[in-house]
């Protein structure tokens, strides 16, 4: 693939994506078209993390001869990891904004954080309409109390997948969580509290997704939860 400048641009997206072959080319091509309505300067960044199906064959094959898209094949490392190092392989871009592959939220909402980000830092789409099973929402129950009772209560959905970060704003906190953080919105959703920056959340319509599958069930999602909970408290002493 042809070596493309992304360097200077408004907004680099991050899309982590692993065994999403069904739906991830529609993800691109509406971010692509709603990006491109917009007329702004922006560069999708798709990381396959590893995928097992055809997911990295999609992606090269949708990508090919598009200058605003670029995919990145990388080792399976889990979905938090694969975000950081977007964000870390981004920060010469002025805004970061991520989203997952899965289409459960929309790019035709992202316009609504767009027109308002000179007056913030963060700006987050919170899931709106989001029926989890009890064990996901007690997750986020308790990811949401931990930044609340470690890092202040500036956020509410502070592990959603549709955030526009200030890149001046959030470079140092980035650099400094471990590249092998389960969670590491969560964490960016602490930094900015911890930080007071300007916060601003807005409901997006949340939609199950109807390809693909959970990464995470029952009893590993409750793993899962109480390493996040434990690396979200120890990251606390980690930021500037």
């Amino acid at each position: 693939m042809a070596k493309k400048d992304f360097t200077k641009v408004d907004v680099a997206v991050v899309i982590p994506v692993y065994n999403e072959e069904e739906i991830i080319a529609e993800v691109l091509g509406e971010w692509h078209s709603e990006l491109t309505a917009l007329g702004i300067n922006f560069m999708i960044h798709a990381y396959n993390d590893g995928s097992k199906d055809s997911s990295l064959k999609v992606l090269r094959r949708y990508g090919r001869g598009k200058k605003h898209i670029v995919v990145h094949d990388k080792p399976n490392s889990g979905h938090g990891p694969t975000i950081l190092k977007g964000y870390r392989d981004n920060l010469s871009a002025e805004w970061l904004f991520q989203v997952d592959s899965d289409n459960e939220m929309s790019a035709t909402s992202f316009k609504e954080l767009w027109k308002r980000r000179e007056e913030f830092d963060f700006l987050i789409g919170r899931r709106d309409g989001r029926a989890s099973p009890i064990s996901r929402r007690l997750v986020s129950l308790i990811s949401r109390l931990t930044v609340r009772l470690f890092y202040g209560g500036g956020v509410y959905d502070v592990n959603s997948p549709y955030r526009l970060m200030r890149v001046s704003a959030f470079s140092d906190a980035v650099k400094s969580i471990p590249a092998g953080t389960f969670a590491p919105n969560v964490v960016i959703s602490g930094a900015a509290s911890l930080k007071d920056m300007r916060i601003f959340e807005r409901d997006v319509k949340y939609n199950f997704r109807e390809t693909g599958t959970v990464s995470i069930k029952k009893m590993k999602l409750i793993k899962a939860a109480i390493k996040s909970f434990m690396q979200t408290i120890a990251c606390r002493s980690l930021l500037k």
